[in-house]
């Protein structure tokens, strides 16, 4: 090999270091990148989803007191399909809905909750439980639940006070 070819193949090699560099510099000046202090990092598994997700809806309450038992029943049909509402407690899709009001959330024994769900901690207060069948996906991000939700305040009631039926001892109303 000459010292022309050498040198050719030296030229190259600095060449495209010296045309990366550059291009560095210019996409640094672009997107001005920060350092980040160790207290700002977090690793991705250790960040918990936020829980309880609020969202703007009417005051359950109020409609609790004149909601249906009979209409919250037709209602649960749509649990039905993923849930067992029977005393029996069995896991199916989803976890048992039996005696669940004001109990804790993700606390059914046998059952593989989402990990937003074990998170969210706390009690199916009648709020939550509002909260939650208005839209699920919204009110906890990464559940698993797929049920779009209930649309209408007093269906969500009357499925609430049924909900709150299914127990040997029903809790108070707020």
């Amino acid at each position: 090999m000459s010292s022309f070819e050498l040198n050719k193949i030296v030229g190259a090699i600095l060449c495209v270091g010296l045309v990366s560099l550059v291009i560095s510099m210019i996409g640094n000046a672009l997107v001005r990148p920060r350092d980040y202090q160790p207290s700002e990092m977090k690793i991705a598994e250790a960040a918990a989803p936020a829980p309880k997700k609020q969202i703007k809806l009417e005051p359950i309450g109020p409609l609790l007191a004149s909601a249906s038992v009979e209409k919250g029943k037709a209602q649960s049909a749509k649990c039905k399909a993923c849930h067992d509402l029977a005393s029996s407690r069995k896991n199916k899709i989803g976890p048992p809905l039996w005696n669940i009001v004001m109990e804790g959330a993700g606390k059914a024994e046998g059952f593989g909750y989402s990990k937003a769900l074990v998170a969210m901690g706390g009690n199916w207060d009648y709020e939550a439980l509002n909260g939650f069948l208005a839209n699920p996906k919204r009110y906890l991000k990464g559940t698993k639940m797929a049920f779009a939700g209930i649309k209408k305040a007093k269906d969500r009631a009357n499925l609430i006070v049924y909900l709150r039926s299914l127990s040997e001892t029903p809790k108070p109303l707020p």
